[in-house]
């Protein structure tokens, strides 16, 4: 475990909650924010099979348009992206109680080296995540268990492709800070294990994705268990937000700039 997880206060200590308040606070910050995600992905899973349609044939609207009116689509797709990253808020300010720093915690300071280390990190994970995710969906598709992805079902507007990107940031931040750097750091708090908190992680991280098959799912708690061990080897939330916010980026935008028939010969639309 890096040192900087557990980083202590000017004293040399780190003051915490007892255990059954930590407890309760994570089963509140999850439980509001992607634990609840994960059940109803897992409903709406025993839903498509048990659907007339095979899961296969079944699509998924990952960024659908809010109104039928175009100012008040924007509005409403900009206000969901701030109010989906109120639990981020509630972590780091559960984080920095009783004088301690969140966001150092985090690994979410330092230098501008530091930075660029975390830039370089963020690439090429995402190169590494998003190669392999890129052929398990196809196989996913090819053995009709998972869903087809709509990325976009936002209208042909000028601020359809900045919406996009903007809700990519947001998934990337709400998702790495709650589910690896929050969780991980409170399950640390509690004194779990390393390989059981990064087990924990990941299985968060595949219980949210459920919605578009089981395929993807697995493919997302190895994603998990690669990023919490990052996380807690090296101490720093940047890289893995840097990358997932890369991935839901190519994801969002991709559809608009490749050719119709690579996109679905890969069963994306």
């Amino acid at each position: 475990m890096d040192a900087t997880m557990n980083q202590p206060r000017a004293d040399g200590t780190i003051t915490l909650p007892s255990r059954p308040r930590l407890r309760a606070e994570v089963l509140i910050v999850v439980g509001i924010s992607l634990g609840q995600a994960g059940i109803f992905a897992a409903i709406r899973l025993i839903e498509r099979y048990l659907a007339p349609a095979p899961i296969g044939t079944q699509t998924s609207v990952l960024n659908p348009s809010q109104s039928s009116i175009n100012y008040l689509d924007l509005l409403i797709q900009v206000l969901r992206i701030g109010f989906s990253l109120m639990p981020v808020a509630l972590a780091l300010y559960l984080l920095s109680a009783h004088g301690n720093r969140a966001l150092k915690r985090l690994g979410l300071t330092g230098r501008g080296r530091v930075w660029w280390t975390d830039l370089g990190w963020g690439v090429g994970l995402a190169a590494a995540i998003g190669i392999p995710g890129l052929g398990l969906y196809a196989l996913g598709r090819a053995l009709g268990q998972s869903v087809k992805l709509n990325t976009s079902g936002l209208p042909d507007q000028w601020w359809a492709a900045t919406i996009l990107l903007l809700a990519a940031a947001g998934a990337a931040i709400l998702e790495e800070t709650i589910v690896v750097g929050y969780l991980v750091t409170r399950l640390r708090d509690m004194r779990w294990s390393v390989p059981a908190a990064i087990i924990a992680s990941a299985l968060l991280r595949g219980s949210y994705h459920l919605y578009q098959g089981w395929p993807m799912a697995l493919g997302n708690v190895v994603m998990g268990v690669v990023f919490a061990y990052i996380f807690a080897r090296r101490g720093r939330l940047a890289p893995l937000i840097i990358a997932h916010m890369l991935l839901d980026s190519v994801a969002f935008i991709g559809p608009e700039v490749i050719p119709a028939h690579v996109l679905d010969s890969l069963g994306i639309t």
